[in-house]
Protein backbone atom coordinates (compact mmCIF):
# COMPACT_ATOMS: atom_id res chain seq x y z
CA UNK A 1 0.00 0.00 0.00
CA UNK A 2 2.68 2.79 0.84
CA UNK A 3 3.55 2.01 -2.91
CA UNK A 4 0.26 2.93 -4.57
CA UNK A 5 0.69 5.54 -1.56
CA UNK A 6 3.74 7.20 -2.48
CA UNK A 7 2.61 6.98 -6.54
CA UNK A 8 -0.77 8.31 -5.52
CA UNK A 9 0.94 11.90 -3.75
CA UNK A 10 2.99 12.24 -6.83
CA UNK A 11 -0.08 12.23 -8.94
CA UNK A 12 -1.71 14.41 -6.65
CA UNK A 13 0.90 16.87 -6.62
CA UNK A 14 0.79 17.01 -10.26
CA UNK A 15 -2.94 17.09 -11.17
CA UNK A 16 -6.11 19.68 -10.32
CA UNK A 17 -8.26 17.67 -7.98
CA UNK A 18 -10.47 15.44 -9.30
CA UNK A 19 -13.57 16.59 -7.78
CA UNK A 20 -13.25 19.86 -9.38
CA UNK A 21 -11.67 18.69 -13.33
CA UNK A 22 -11.87 15.76 -15.12
CA UNK A 23 -8.02 15.33 -15.75
CA UNK A 24 -5.91 13.80 -18.50
CA UNK A 25 -4.77 10.57 -17.63
CA UNK A 26 -1.11 10.85 -18.64
CA UNK A 27 -0.06 9.36 -15.06
CA UNK A 28 -2.62 8.14 -12.57
CA UNK A 29 -4.41 5.30 -10.95
CA UNK A 30 -6.93 3.37 -13.03
CA UNK A 31 -10.38 2.30 -11.96
CA UNK A 32 -13.08 4.51 -10.46
CA UNK A 33 -12.11 7.47 -9.01
CA UNK A 34 -15.35 9.33 -7.98
CA UNK A 35 -19.00 8.79 -7.60
CA UNK A 36 -21.07 11.17 -6.66
CA UNK A 37 -24.82 8.74 -6.53
CA UNK A 38 -27.23 11.67 -6.18
CA UNK A 39 -26.13 13.05 -9.33
CA UNK A 40 -24.96 10.63 -11.47
CA UNK A 41 -26.76 9.33 -14.19
CA UNK A 42 -27.98 5.68 -12.36
CA UNK A 43 -27.14 2.66 -15.36
CA UNK A 44 -24.66 0.43 -16.54
CA UNK A 45 -22.08 1.17 -19.30
CA UNK A 46 -20.59 -0.81 -21.96
CA UNK A 47 -16.77 -0.36 -22.23
CA UNK A 48 -15.12 -2.12 -25.19
CA UNK A 49 -11.28 -1.77 -24.44
CA UNK A 50 -9.59 -1.53 -27.94
CA UNK A 51 -6.76 -4.22 -28.08
CA UNK A 52 -9.16 -7.10 -25.64
CA UNK A 53 -11.23 -9.53 -27.12
CA UNK A 54 -13.41 -8.73 -24.40
CA UNK A 55 -16.51 -6.53 -23.95
CA UNK A 56 -18.05 -5.87 -20.57
CA UNK A 57 -20.85 -4.15 -18.94
CA UNK A 58 -19.88 -2.09 -15.82
CA UNK A 59 -22.22 -0.54 -13.26
CA UNK A 60 -21.30 3.16 -11.74
CA UNK A 61 -19.21 1.53 -9.11
CA UNK A 62 -17.31 -0.40 -11.80
CA UNK A 63 -18.16 -3.60 -10.79
CA UNK A 64 -18.87 -6.38 -13.91
CA UNK A 65 -22.22 -7.33 -14.87
CA UNK A 66 -21.54 -9.01 -17.75
CA UNK A 67 -19.12 -9.93 -19.93
CA UNK A 68 -18.83 -11.21 -23.84
CA UNK A 69 -15.82 -12.87 -25.26
CA UNK A 70 -14.71 -12.72 -29.06
CA UNK A 71 -11.73 -14.08 -30.70
CA UNK A 72 -11.13 -10.91 -32.35
CA UNK A 73 -10.30 -7.72 -30.64
CA UNK A 74 -12.65 -4.91 -30.61
CA UNK A 75 -12.67 -2.42 -33.27
CA UNK A 76 -14.65 0.16 -33.24
CA UNK A 77 -18.20 0.48 -30.84
CA UNK A 78 -19.74 -1.64 -28.47
CA UNK A 79 -24.01 -1.21 -28.35
CA UNK A 80 -26.53 -3.28 -26.37
CA UNK A 81 -29.34 -3.93 -28.11
CA UNK A 82 -33.33 -4.37 -26.99
CA UNK A 83 -33.30 -7.52 -26.91
CA UNK A 84 -30.32 -7.87 -24.41
CA UNK A 85 -27.93 -9.02 -27.15
CA UNK A 86 -24.17 -7.07 -27.60
CA UNK A 87 -23.31 -5.82 -31.60
CA UNK A 88 -19.92 -5.41 -31.70
CA UNK A 89 -17.55 -4.07 -34.10
CA UNK A 90 -14.17 -6.19 -34.35
CA UNK A 91 -10.71 -6.15 -35.75
CA UNK A 92 -9.91 -8.70 -38.04
CA UNK A 93 -5.97 -9.32 -38.59
CA UNK A 94 -4.15 -6.99 -40.61
CA UNK A 95 -3.33 -10.13 -42.87
CA UNK A 96 -6.61 -10.42 -44.06
CA UNK A 97 -8.23 -6.62 -44.02
CA UNK A 98 -8.98 -5.20 -47.46
CA UNK A 99 -7.14 -2.03 -46.52
CA UNK A 100 -5.80 -1.44 -43.17
CA UNK A 101 -6.40 2.97 -42.79
CA UNK A 102 -6.60 3.67 -39.10
CA UNK A 103 -10.34 2.31 -37.86
CA UNK A 104 -10.25 -0.39 -39.90
CA UNK A 105 -12.51 -3.45 -38.36
CA UNK A 106 -14.59 -5.57 -41.39
CA UNK A 107 -16.22 -7.74 -39.20
CA UNK A 108 -19.61 -7.40 -37.13
CA UNK A 109 -20.53 -9.98 -34.34
CA UNK A 110 -23.72 -10.36 -31.88
CA UNK A 111 -23.60 -12.25 -29.07
CA UNK A 112 -26.35 -12.84 -26.87
CA UNK A 113 -26.61 -12.70 -22.95
CA UNK A 114 -25.11 -15.42 -22.35
CA UNK A 115 -22.20 -15.13 -24.39
CA UNK A 116 -23.21 -17.08 -27.53
CA UNK A 117 -22.20 -15.74 -31.28
CA UNK A 118 -25.80 -15.22 -32.58
CA UNK A 119 -25.34 -13.20 -35.84
CA UNK A 120 -21.82 -11.77 -37.76
CA UNK A 121 -21.35 -10.12 -40.83
CA UNK A 122 -18.26 -9.40 -42.70
CA UNK A 123 -17.62 -6.89 -45.19
CA UNK A 124 -14.12 -6.64 -46.13
CA UNK A 125 -13.78 -6.06 -49.87
CA UNK A 126 -12.71 -4.17 -52.26
CA UNK A 127 -16.25 -3.06 -52.55
CA UNK A 128 -16.91 -2.17 -48.68
CA UNK A 129 -14.70 -2.19 -45.70
CA UNK A 130 -16.52 -1.60 -42.31
CA UNK A 131 -14.86 1.08 -40.23
CA UNK A 132 -16.17 2.92 -37.46
CA UNK A 133 -20.00 3.40 -37.53
CA UNK A 134 -22.50 1.10 -37.27
CA UNK A 135 -26.41 1.12 -36.59
CA UNK A 136 -28.85 -1.90 -36.11
CA UNK A 137 -32.35 -0.13 -37.20
CA UNK A 138 -36.11 -0.35 -36.23
CA UNK A 139 -36.54 -3.00 -38.97
CA UNK A 140 -33.97 -5.40 -38.01
CA UNK A 141 -31.31 -4.16 -40.38
CA UNK A 142 -27.77 -2.98 -40.10
CA UNK A 143 -26.07 0.26 -41.13
CA UNK A 144 -22.54 0.63 -41.56
CA UNK A 145 -20.13 3.07 -43.03
CA UNK A 146 -17.44 1.21 -45.40
CA UNK A 147 -14.55 2.54 -47.83
CA UNK A 148 -15.00 1.06 -51.47
CA UNK A 149 -12.27 1.01 -53.70
CA UNK A 150 -11.74 3.07 -56.94
CA UNK A 151 -8.87 3.30 -59.15
CA UNK A 152 -6.38 6.19 -59.64
CA UNK A 153 -7.55 6.89 -63.31
CA UNK A 154 -10.96 6.91 -62.08
CA UNK A 155 -10.47 9.41 -59.11
CA UNK A 156 -8.28 11.27 -62.15
CA UNK A 157 -11.44 11.37 -64.25
CA UNK A 158 -13.44 12.47 -60.84
CA UNK A 159 -11.37 15.55 -61.11
CA UNK A 160 -8.87 15.06 -58.41
CA UNK A 161 -5.48 16.72 -58.80
CA UNK A 162 -3.09 13.70 -59.57
CA UNK A 163 -0.69 15.42 -58.04
CA UNK A 164 -2.23 15.84 -54.75
CA UNK A 165 -3.55 12.57 -54.91
CA UNK A 166 -0.48 10.19 -53.10
CA UNK A 167 -0.52 7.15 -51.98
CA UNK A 168 0.02 5.74 -48.33
CA UNK A 169 2.43 4.01 -46.61
CA UNK A 170 1.78 0.82 -44.49
CA UNK A 171 4.81 0.41 -42.07
CA UNK A 172 3.70 -3.09 -40.85
CA UNK A 173 5.75 -6.28 -41.61
CA UNK A 174 2.10 -8.25 -41.33
CA UNK A 175 0.73 -5.82 -44.33
CA UNK A 176 1.16 -8.67 -47.47
CA UNK A 177 1.45 -5.88 -50.03
CA UNK A 178 5.07 -4.83 -49.87
CA UNK A 179 4.57 -1.07 -51.65
CA UNK A 180 2.23 1.25 -50.73
CA UNK A 181 -1.65 1.44 -50.82
CA UNK A 182 -3.08 2.82 -53.95
CA UNK A 183 -5.98 3.66 -55.62
CA UNK A 184 -8.86 5.55 -53.95
CA UNK A 185 -10.94 4.63 -51.14
CA UNK A 186 -14.30 6.77 -50.92
CA UNK A 187 -16.26 6.21 -48.31
CA UNK A 188 -20.03 4.50 -48.75
CA UNK A 189 -22.74 3.29 -46.36
CA UNK A 190 -24.58 0.04 -46.98
CA UNK A 191 -27.62 -1.23 -45.15
CA UNK A 192 -27.74 -4.82 -44.72
CA UNK A 193 -30.67 -7.43 -43.90
CA UNK A 194 -29.81 -10.47 -41.13
CA UNK A 195 -28.96 -12.62 -44.66
CA UNK A 196 -26.24 -9.91 -45.35
CA UNK A 197 -27.88 -8.53 -48.44
CA UNK A 198 -27.33 -5.02 -49.26
CA UNK A 199 -30.99 -3.64 -49.53
CA UNK A 200 -29.74 0.37 -49.85
CA UNK A 201 -26.83 2.09 -50.23
CA UNK A 202 -25.26 5.61 -50.54
CA UNK A 203 -21.99 7.15 -51.99
CA UNK A 204 -20.15 10.02 -51.51
CA UNK A 205 -18.69 9.36 -54.82
CA UNK A 206 -22.03 10.07 -56.26
CA UNK A 207 -21.65 14.04 -54.61
CA UNK A 208 -18.50 14.74 -55.82
CA UNK A 209 -18.04 18.62 -56.92
CA UNK A 210 -17.75 22.33 -55.41
CA UNK A 211 -21.58 23.24 -54.60
CA UNK A 212 -22.45 23.51 -51.10
CA UNK A 213 -24.21 20.32 -50.60
CA UNK A 214 -21.31 18.42 -51.98
CA UNK A 215 -17.55 17.14 -51.58
CA UNK A 216 -15.16 18.50 -52.96
CA UNK A 217 -12.53 15.97 -54.31
CA UNK A 218 -9.39 18.31 -54.22
CA UNK A 219 -10.23 19.40 -50.62
CA UNK A 220 -7.37 19.06 -48.13
CA UNK A 221 -7.58 20.16 -44.92
CA UNK A 222 -4.21 22.05 -44.04
CA UNK A 223 -2.70 20.00 -41.30
CA UNK A 224 -3.35 17.05 -42.93
CA UNK A 225 -1.73 17.30 -46.63
CA UNK A 226 1.84 16.39 -45.01
CA UNK A 227 0.80 13.47 -42.92
CA UNK A 228 0.00 9.84 -43.49
CA UNK A 229 -3.59 10.06 -44.26
CA UNK A 230 -3.02 13.96 -46.04
CA UNK A 231 -3.23 13.24 -50.19
CA UNK A 232 -3.43 9.84 -49.43
CA UNK A 233 -6.41 7.08 -50.72
CA UNK A 234 -8.35 7.23 -47.33
CA UNK A 235 -9.94 10.97 -48.33
CA UNK A 236 -13.48 11.46 -46.30
CA UNK A 237 -12.43 9.09 -43.61
CA UNK A 238 -16.07 9.27 -41.95
CA UNK A 239 -16.12 8.27 -38.37
CA UNK A 240 -19.38 8.05 -37.16
CA UNK A 241 -22.96 7.31 -38.59
CA UNK A 242 -26.20 7.37 -36.95
CA UNK A 243 -30.16 7.45 -38.11
CA UNK A 244 -33.12 8.51 -36.94
CA UNK A 245 -35.90 6.91 -38.40
CA UNK A 246 -38.34 10.18 -37.45
CA UNK A 247 -37.05 12.30 -39.94
CA UNK A 248 -35.42 9.52 -42.30
CA UNK A 249 -32.17 11.66 -42.03
CA UNK A 250 -28.23 10.16 -41.42
CA UNK A 251 -25.87 11.92 -39.21
CA UNK A 252 -22.53 11.68 -40.87
CA UNK A 253 -18.72 12.94 -39.49
CA UNK A 254 -16.00 13.17 -41.69
CA UNK A 255 -12.48 13.56 -39.77
CA UNK A 256 -10.48 14.49 -42.93
CA UNK A 257 -12.93 17.48 -43.50
CA UNK A 258 -14.01 18.49 -39.87
CA UNK A 259 -17.86 18.50 -40.64
CA UNK A 260 -20.72 16.73 -39.82
CA UNK A 261 -23.67 15.97 -42.11
CA UNK A 262 -26.87 15.80 -42.90
CA UNK A 263 -28.24 13.25 -45.35
CA UNK A 264 -31.46 13.15 -46.29
CA UNK A 265 -32.14 8.85 -46.93
CA UNK A 266 -34.94 8.87 -49.77
CA UNK A 267 -33.05 11.23 -52.01
CA UNK A 268 -29.34 10.76 -50.98
CA UNK A 269 -28.81 14.90 -50.40
CA UNK A 270 -26.91 16.56 -48.22
CA UNK A 271 -29.52 18.88 -46.20
CA UNK A 272 -26.61 20.39 -43.51
CA UNK A 273 -22.87 20.40 -43.27
CA UNK A 274 -21.09 22.39 -40.05
CA UNK A 275 -17.84 22.64 -38.94
CA UNK A 276 -15.54 23.81 -41.79
CA UNK A 277 -16.91 26.25 -44.18
CA UNK A 278 -13.46 26.43 -46.07
CA UNK A 279 -14.09 22.95 -47.12
CA UNK A 280 -16.50 23.86 -49.73
CA UNK A 281 -15.64 27.92 -49.98
CA UNK A 282 -17.99 29.42 -47.85
CA UNK A 283 -15.51 30.60 -45.20
CA UNK A 284 -11.90 31.57 -44.18
CA UNK A 285 -9.33 28.69 -43.97
CA UNK A 286 -7.06 28.32 -40.79
CA UNK A 287 -4.31 31.00 -41.16
CA UNK A 288 -1.55 29.33 -38.90
CA UNK A 289 -0.40 29.41 -35.97
CA UNK A 290 -3.18 31.09 -33.08
CA UNK A 291 -5.30 31.58 -36.09
CA UNK A 292 -8.59 29.01 -36.69
CA UNK A 293 -10.13 31.18 -39.39
CA UNK A 294 -13.90 30.12 -39.83
CA UNK A 295 -13.46 26.52 -38.94
CA UNK A 296 -15.60 25.46 -35.64
CA UNK A 297 -14.54 21.36 -35.55
CA UNK A 298 -11.36 19.61 -35.76
CA UNK A 299 -11.08 15.82 -36.53
CA UNK A 300 -14.18 16.07 -34.18
CA UNK A 301 -16.07 11.92 -33.49
CA UNK A 302 -19.37 10.93 -32.68
CA UNK A 303 -22.15 13.33 -33.17
CA UNK A 304 -25.96 12.11 -32.27
CA UNK A 305 -28.94 13.26 -32.25
CA UNK A 306 -30.70 14.71 -29.14
CA UNK A 307 -34.36 14.42 -28.47
CA UNK A 308 -34.55 18.95 -28.50
CA UNK A 309 -33.64 18.50 -32.28
CA UNK A 310 -30.25 19.66 -31.16
CA UNK A 311 -26.89 17.64 -32.15
CA UNK A 312 -23.66 16.75 -30.20
CA UNK A 313 -20.31 16.25 -31.26
CA UNK A 314 -17.14 14.92 -29.68
CA UNK A 315 -15.03 17.80 -31.12
CA UNK A 316 -11.52 16.06 -30.34
CA UNK A 317 -9.50 19.73 -31.39
CA UNK A 318 -6.32 17.98 -33.06
CA UNK A 319 -4.41 20.47 -35.03
CA UNK A 320 -6.10 23.35 -33.66
CA UNK A 321 -3.94 26.05 -34.56
CA UNK A 322 -5.31 28.01 -31.23
CA UNK A 323 -4.03 25.01 -29.54
CA UNK A 324 -5.05 21.25 -29.29
CA UNK A 325 -7.77 20.66 -26.79
CA UNK A 326 -11.05 18.66 -26.73
CA UNK A 327 -14.39 19.77 -25.89
CA UNK A 328 -18.09 18.34 -25.85
CA UNK A 329 -20.20 20.50 -27.60
CA UNK A 330 -24.12 21.13 -28.20
CA UNK A 331 -25.00 22.63 -31.57
CA UNK A 332 -28.60 24.00 -32.73
CA UNK A 333 -28.47 22.91 -36.98
CA UNK A 334 -31.51 25.40 -36.99
CA UNK A 335 -29.25 28.77 -35.99
CA UNK A 336 -25.66 26.69 -36.36
CA UNK A 337 -24.78 28.19 -32.98
CA UNK A 338 -22.85 26.10 -30.23
CA UNK A 339 -25.51 26.27 -27.41
CA UNK A 340 -22.86 24.02 -24.73
CA UNK A 341 -19.60 23.19 -24.83
CA UNK A 342 -17.25 21.55 -21.86
CA UNK A 343 -13.81 21.72 -22.12
CA UNK A 344 -11.24 22.62 -18.97
CA UNK A 345 -8.16 24.38 -18.57
CA UNK A 346 -5.38 23.58 -16.34
CA UNK A 347 -2.50 25.47 -15.54
CA UNK A 348 0.22 23.10 -17.12
CA UNK A 349 -2.06 21.36 -19.95
CA UNK A 350 -4.59 23.68 -22.07
CA UNK A 351 -7.07 20.81 -21.49
CA UNK A 352 -7.45 18.22 -19.35
CA UNK A 353 -9.07 15.51 -21.36
CA UNK A 354 -7.65 15.88 -24.99
CA UNK A 355 -7.66 12.66 -27.29
CA UNK A 356 -6.21 13.59 -30.71
CA UNK A 357 -8.29 10.68 -32.08
CA UNK A 358 -11.74 8.89 -31.54
CA UNK A 359 -13.39 9.52 -29.10
CA UNK A 360 -17.45 9.60 -27.66
CA UNK A 361 -19.94 12.25 -25.91
CA UNK A 362 -23.47 10.49 -24.72
CA UNK A 363 -26.30 12.85 -23.51
CA UNK A 364 -27.71 10.95 -20.49
CA UNK A 365 -31.31 10.85 -20.06
CA UNK A 366 -30.94 13.25 -16.93
CA UNK A 367 -29.05 15.95 -19.33
CA UNK A 368 -25.54 14.61 -17.19
CA UNK A 369 -22.63 13.83 -20.74
CA UNK A 370 -21.20 10.43 -20.55
CA UNK A 371 -17.77 11.10 -21.93
CA UNK A 372 -14.86 9.05 -23.38
CA UNK A 373 -11.69 10.76 -23.99
CA UNK A 374 -9.79 7.26 -26.25
CA UNK A 375 -6.18 7.90 -25.79
CA UNK A 376 -5.94 7.33 -21.59
CA UNK A 377 -9.10 4.87 -21.33
CA UNK A 378 -10.87 7.79 -19.67
CA UNK A 379 -14.68 8.29 -18.67
CA UNK A 380 -16.39 10.78 -17.16
CA UNK A 381 -19.66 12.39 -16.34
CA UNK A 382 -20.54 15.79 -16.42
CA UNK A 383 -23.13 17.44 -15.42
CA UNK A 384 -24.81 20.55 -17.40
CA UNK A 385 -23.58 22.38 -14.74
CA UNK A 386 -20.17 21.02 -15.79
CA UNK A 387 -19.27 19.58 -12.69
CA UNK A 388 -17.85 15.97 -12.94
CA UNK A 389 -19.61 13.65 -10.74
CA UNK A 390 -18.26 10.04 -12.29
CA UNK A 391 -14.36 9.54 -13.34
CA UNK A 392 -13.04 6.57 -13.90
CA UNK A 393 -10.15 5.06 -16.11
CA UNK A 394 -9.77 1.94 -17.64
CA UNK A 395 -7.43 -0.70 -16.34
CA UNK A 396 -7.95 -3.33 -18.67
CA UNK A 397 -5.18 -4.16 -21.40
CA UNK A 398 -4.45 -6.41 -23.52
CA UNK A 399 -1.89 -7.86 -20.83
CA UNK A 400 -4.08 -7.95 -17.31
CA UNK A 401 -5.20 -4.85 -15.18
CA UNK A 402 -3.21 -2.10 -15.23
CA UNK A 403 -3.55 -0.43 -11.13
CA UNK A 404 -1.30 2.86 -11.88
CA UNK A 405 -0.66 4.52 -15.27
CA UNK A 406 3.50 5.37 -14.55
CA UNK A 407 4.35 6.65 -18.55
CA UNK A 408 2.42 7.00 -21.49
CA UNK A 409 0.73 3.88 -22.72
CA UNK A 410 -1.82 2.55 -25.67
CA UNK A 411 -2.46 -0.28 -24.17
CA UNK A 412 -6.07 0.64 -22.81
CA UNK A 413 -7.87 2.66 -25.30
CA UNK A 414 -11.52 3.25 -25.81
CA UNK A 415 -13.02 3.87 -28.95
CA UNK A 416 -16.62 4.86 -27.61
CA UNK A 417 -18.57 4.17 -24.18
CA UNK A 418 -22.46 3.65 -23.98
CA UNK A 419 -24.65 4.05 -20.71
CA UNK A 420 -28.23 2.56 -20.58
CA UNK A 421 -30.72 3.05 -17.58
CA UNK A 422 -31.65 0.41 -15.45
CA UNK A 423 -34.91 -0.17 -16.85
CA UNK A 424 -33.35 -0.39 -20.91
CA UNK A 425 -35.74 -3.35 -22.09
CA UNK A 426 -32.50 -5.55 -22.70
CA UNK A 427 -31.64 -6.28 -19.05
CA UNK A 428 -35.45 -7.43 -18.09
CA UNK A 429 -34.80 -10.73 -16.48
CA UNK A 430 -31.34 -11.03 -16.45
CA UNK A 431 -29.25 -11.29 -13.27
CA UNK A 432 -27.45 -8.03 -12.84
CA UNK A 433 -25.59 -8.48 -9.67
CA UNK A 434 -21.97 -7.68 -9.71
CA UNK A 435 -19.97 -10.15 -10.78
CA UNK A 436 -16.25 -9.26 -9.80
CA UNK A 437 -13.95 -5.89 -10.35
CA UNK A 438 -12.53 -5.01 -13.12
CA UNK A 439 -9.04 -4.73 -11.92
CA UNK A 440 -8.94 -7.21 -8.99
CA UNK A 441 -5.54 -6.91 -6.99
CA UNK A 442 -5.24 -3.28 -7.66
CA UNK A 443 -6.15 -0.91 -4.72
CA UNK A 444 -9.49 1.06 -4.18
CA UNK A 445 -7.47 5.00 -4.92
CA UNK A 446 -11.07 7.07 -4.24
CA UNK A 447 -10.15 6.70 -0.06
CA UNK A 448 -6.71 8.11 -1.42
CA UNK A 449 -7.96 10.36 -3.69
CA UNK A 450 -10.79 12.31 -0.84
CA UNK A 451 -7.81 12.53 1.60
CA UNK A 452 -4.93 14.35 -0.66
CA UNK A 453 -3.75 17.45 -0.42
CA UNK A 454 -5.54 20.04 -1.45
CA UNK A 455 -4.38 23.09 -3.55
Amino acid sequence: MLKWRTALMLFAALALPVSAHAYEAWRGPTGLLKHTEEKSFDGYTVLAPLGSTKTFLIDNDANIINVWESEYRNGSSAIMLPNGHLLRGSTLPREEIAVPFGGFAGLLEEFDWEGNKVWELKVNSRKGVFHHGMQRLPNGNTMVIAWEYKTREEAIAKGRNPETLGKMSINDPNWPVEKPVEGFWPDAIFEFDPSGKIVWEWHVWDHVGTGPDQWDINYLAPYHVEGPYGAGPDWTHFNALEYNPETDQILLSSNKFSEIYLIDRKTGKMTWRFGNPAAYGQGRAPGGRGDDGDQILFGQHNPSFLPNGNISVFDNGSFRPQGARSRVVEIDPRTNRIVWQFHTRQVRTPNSFYTPFQGSAQKLANGNYLVCSTLHGHLFEVTPEKEVVWDFVNPVSAKGPICFIEDDTNSIWVHRAYRYAKDFPGFKGRDMSPKGRLNPGCPDFRPLLESRPKF
